[in-house]
């Protein structure tokens, strides 16, 4: 039969057997020839035989388990090049039905290999096992500007990824890796809801400019709370100079690679949940006298101590039960084209402190998508966050509060009887810590805005051209106010005062770079060219007032307050602007992957530097020898793996201000001419054309090992790192200089080390598995110079710290031929009968205090640690899953300011005094009442501790849904216990700085965390 139409044929066949019409568009003129096929079939003639019949749905079933035939819950099981999928259950089982009986399915966790398995009719049953994911010499890690398999990596880069990561409780993206990295310090000096951890790498290396690492968050600069903790996949640390100079002048730190979360592979829409709640407690309290003890030396009679007639316990009149809740919600999905990933984080983070509160939303939206085959892809990323801190101080911390609440007189009431609060203002540096929260008001909002989008076109295999752009835009408000019932007003007379600040930074970032890679027989070369340019423009105000007519405006009507009209206010404002250009190019090498060769250059100038020296080159070189692969080791079963690495490198640091090289105007004095003030226009500093980037030359040697097929793994590397034209603010002639100083290039300083890392599969059984992981690190630092032939510090030395009144003296000394971090001060040696210092004079001999000279001073100890040590184990048993972090740091001191104050008995005039003020010193006696606060060695105290950083305790439950693919719940505590010998409130203290190693009297309490959460995946 031929039926011949130009637009639409309906069949309606004969009997019954079709209920329905069949529709058919064809093109004009178009011939369909039918002939009769098996019952209730039509097909074209010509066709093959087989029955056109739907095949019907199948239903696919099987088990997942891992190498050691453990279930693995939460596995992606999808139809390939579809979104039809599902997830393995707590034991492993899976259930999916597809639509046609044959077809391959994809399974894929992370953390182990994907594996692709075709089905059939006969074969709906599929049970497959899961090998880990490529580990040792196979792992990819990120380092600049691409990735490399561990084997090919000749420099020192360390690489955690997110199932190692510290469980419970975190506030950035540090201390997800605390302790999991060699050489990198990550310490939290305080229970601060809006403080985050201070990180360092492989010792101090500036004078003047910042220590932290730089961090790129998926390729575009950031910070570490620029994304959510719960965000991250993975961490990659650049530790060595000849991995971090493709950064240039941004790499002398080192850099920390951060990669978000992303969707992989073809899989259906995905939607994991995370939430967990969290308390904290005071670690430690110091311990004052209670009042009645306080009461005892008013009966004595001792200088100051009265009785106001009340009882007190201060602290907790300023402490709280914190309740801390944080929910992150993960959408994910993908096909063969298009992949995305939608994130939102929230944290409502409440401090042990009254009044200290910080609530941040981190929304993420990532898409991807790949056009014309894999040639051309594109992606966009929208991210940032909202941060509101709210509270006293705008919800930060201000350490009179805490500094009042632990030595206020417990003899003193909260309020009178009137209802007011209690002050003595007679006293000096002393006010109703309660007061001091409740009669000040603040907000310190944030908005970061990041948008980043990338183009990657690969013309042909193995060639790819990107360019990146990325915008991040950071608007901060803050608002702060006392109220005319403030100490600032009964002190000071303020009669009420209130400021405002405002701050916009913008950051625009354009890359392109050029890749290539090319194997020619046992040859294997990767090429990458890029430019880059970075321009950043900084805007701020603030404004202050006080005298007002009302408390009731806050903040919010600053013109309201007289002093601005009487010339005592504060109004400033403040721009400035940068731009970073640079070049690279880097070619990896490899020999029958046995020889490695990395070289890199950048060339990169700044804007911030002086017109004598706007650019600089920053050279890199690095070898591998993969041992392993020789003859005479490739057969040998007892090592696995074992790689050298030497690698030399040279990186640079931009000066912290834009414009210290340039003659800069100064409108802010006044000259009285004929009667009257008029306002004088003069240069501000003096200018420094040969104003350059600190450069810091570093060599790193490492050695990588596996034996017994990886179960034990090592790293271990030394570094030797130099950074020389270190600025300084040097002092200089005048004339012919304007002013008696200038920031200068002019001092250098060493920093080497030993870092050791090894990973050990102690027990690897059916049911029970023990991983256990030690971290080890020593740095070295040394002084080599403070001057140079322009530019000299004649005394060889300069001082750093600072103690309040009534000391008013420096803590620490920076000196040639010392390190960083010493203290500096008289060393006691015992006291005399009337209970007054003695000291160590500068030619050993003990003399009283109150003869001692500015030279009798020496150096009493070191605040920075000469070894961290860390030790992490998860254990596993069944549905059970157990973490347990330790960490410590040794060979260093802690200057206890607390008790140089609180320790004293002739502070009993101030306020209230610890314990041990009335103990004998030496064995002989309490200091004298009349000993005025002294900086001496008697309060510097071995600060070695050791910490139970952080157990966690999580069970996988047996879920059994047609939504809830998985469950785990945990309970964690952060902070648990720390061993030391040291007498303040934690020995974790701060490590930055000239002056490390002070324990602030102000600081925010230390806290323990306790957690309890749980992952829904869906």
């Amino acid at each position: 039969m031929k039926i011949f139409f130009n637009s639409v044929l309906r069949l309606y066949p004969l009997g019954g057997r079709y209920r329905k019409a069949m529709a058919l568009t064809l093109l004009p003129a178009t011939v369909l020839c039918f002939q009769p096929a098996a019952a209730g079939t039509i097909k074209p003639i010509g066709a093959a035989s087989t029955s056109t019949q739907p095949i019907p749905p199948a239903t696919i079933t099987g088990k997942v388990t891992d190498s050691k035939n453990l279930p693995l819950p939460g596995v992606n099981v999808q139809l390939k090049g579809t979104t039809t999928g599902t997830t393995t259950d707590i034991n492993g089982n899976y259930r999916l039905t597809v639509p046609n009986a044959t077809g391959t399915l994809v399974f894929s966790f992370i953390g182990f290999a994907s594996q692709e398995v075709t089905f059939s009719e006969s074969k709906t049953t599929i049970n497959i096992q899961l090998l880990d994911e490529p580990k040792g010499l196979d792992e990819v890690v990120v380092v600049g500007y691409g990735t490399q398999r561990r084997g090919e990596v000749t420099s020192a880069v360390s690489t955690v990824k997110a199932k190692d990561f510290v469980k419970g409780s975190v506030n950035d993206a540090a201390q997800l890796i605390r302790g999991k990295v060699p050489g990198l310090s990550v310490v939290t000096t305080d229970g601060n809801p809006t403080a985050t951890a201070q990180v360092n790498l492989r010792g101090i290396a500036t004078l003047n400019a910042s220590t932290s690492p730089l961090v790129i968050i998926d390729g575009v600069p950031g910070t570490l709370t620029t994304v959510a903790p719960e965000d991250i996949e993975s961490v990659d640390v650049l530790k060595d100079g000849s991995a971090a100079a493709i950064y240039g002048t941004r790499g002398t730190n080192g850099v920390i690679l951060i990669t978000t979360r992303k969707a992989k592979g073809p899989s259906a829409p995905k939607m994991e949940f995370n939430t967990y709640f969290t308390t904290q407690r005071i670690t430690k309290r110091l311990n004052f006298l209670n009042a009645d003890e306080y009461r005892q030396y008013v009966a004595q009679k001792k200088p100051g101590a009265t009785d106001y007639g009340s009882s007190t316990d201060w602290l907790p009149e300023v402490l709280q039960n914190p309740f801390s809740q944080v929910y992150n919600i993960d959408l994910k999905g993908s096909n063969e084209n298009t992949n995305y990933v939608v994130n939102l984080n929230y944290r409502n983070l409440n401090g042990i402190m009254q009044r200290s509160n910080n609530k941040t939303i981190f929304p993420r939206i990532e898409v991807n998508h790949n056009m014309f085959d894999g040639k051309l892809k594109l992606n966009a990323n929208i991210n940032g966050y909202e941060q509101n801190f709210f509270g006293f101080d705008g919800g930060g911390f201000r350490g009179d509060v805490y500094r009042n609440a632990i030595y206020l007189n417990p003899t003193q009431p909260v309020k009178e009887a009137d209802g007011s609060y209690s002050e003595h203002v007679d006293k000096t540096d002393y006010a109703n810590p309660v007061s001091l929260l409740y009669n000040s008001d603040g907000i310190q909002q944030n908005t970061d805005l990041r948008t980043i989008g990338s183009v990657t076109f690969t013309p042909i295999t193995d060639l790819d051209f990107k360019v990146l752009g990325s915008r991040d835009l950071l608007n901060n408000f803050s608002g702060y106010s006392e109220t005319k019932q403030h100490y600032s007003t009964l002190h000071d007379g303020k009669n009420g005062y209130a400021a405002r600040g405002a701050q916009r930074n913008e950051e625009n970032l354009l890359e392109a770079t050029i890749n290539y890679k090319k194997n020619i027989g046992l040859h294997a070369f990767t090429g990458l060219a890029g430019y880059s340019w970075r321009e950043t423009d900084f805007q701020s105000f603030y404004a202050q007032n006080y005298d007002f007519p009302t408390n009731d405006n806050s903040y919010n009507s600053l013109q309201s307050g007289r002093a601005l009209s009487r010339g005592q206010g504060v109004e400033n404002s403040y721009r400035s602007q940068n731009k970073l250009i640079g070049y690279f190019f880097r070619l990896n090498y490899a020999f029958n992957d046995k020889y490695l060769l990395m070289a890199s250059i950048r060339r990169e100038g700044s804007s911030k530097f002086g017109v004598n020296h706007k650019w600089g080159n920053f050279p890199a070189a690095s070898v591998g020898w993969n041992v392993k692969k020789e003859s005479f080791l490739v057969d040998n079963k007892t090592i696995s793996s074992l790689k050298f690495r030497a690698g030399y490198g040279i990186t640079g640091t931009e000066p912290a201000s834009p414009y210290l090289s340039l003659d800069r105007i100064n409108f802010n004095t006044n000259t009285y001419v004929n009667g009257q003030w008029i306002q004088a226009i003069n240069p501000s500093s003096n200018a420094n054309p040969d104003l350059r980037w600190e450069r810091k030359k570093e060599l790193n040697v490492g050695m990588d090992i596996g034996v017994l097929d990886n179960r034990i793994t090592a790293t271990v590397d030394y570094y030797n790192r130099t950074t020389s034209d270190l600025l300084f603010n040097y002092p200089v002639a005048t004339p012919p200089y304007l002013y008696n100083n200038i920031t200068a290039n002019a001092a250098s300083m060493e920093n080497k080390g030993i870092e050791v890392g090894v990973n050990i599969a102690a027990v690897q059984g059916k049911d029970f598995t023990w991983n256990t992981q030690v971290n080890y690190s020593t740095n070295k630092n040394k002084i080599l110079s403070l001057s140079d032939k322009s530019f000299q510090l004649a005394s060889g030395y300069f001082d750093a710290g600072f103690l309040a009144e009534p000391i008013q003296t420096p803590t620490s000394r920076v000196q040639i031929g010392q390190p960083i971090g010493n203290f500096w001060g008289f060393k006691s040696v015992d006291i005399d009968d009337a209970g007054h210092w003695i000291v160590q004079g500068k030619d050993g001999n003990p003399k009283p205090i109150v003869q001692a000279q500015a030279d009798d001073k020496q150096i009493i100890g070191n605040g920075l640690p000469k070894h961290y040590l860390a030790w992490n184990n998860s254990f596993s048993y069944k549905g059970f899953d157990l973490n347990i972090t330790m960490r410590g740091a040794f060979g260093f001191q802690i200057l206890n300011t607390p008790r140089i104050w609180y320790d004293a008995p002739v502070m009993m005039t101030r306020g209230n005094l610890l314990k041990t003020a009335y103990d004998n010193v030496y064995g002989k006696r309490p200091l004298a009442d009349d000993q005025s606060v002294s900086y001496v060695s008697y309060y510097i105290e071995n600060g070695d501790y050791w910490k139970i950083d952080n157990v966690t305790l999580g069970y996988n439950l047996a879920i059994k849904s047609r939504y809830i693919k998985s469950v785990r719940v945990y309970a964690s505590g952060s902070n648990l216990k720390t061993f030391s010998k040291y007498k303040g409130i934690d020995p974790e203290v701060a490590i930055l700085g000239l002056a490390p190693g002070v324990d602030d009297r102000n600081r925010y309490p230390a806290t323990s965390t306790y957690t309890l959460g749980a992952f829904f995946t869906f």
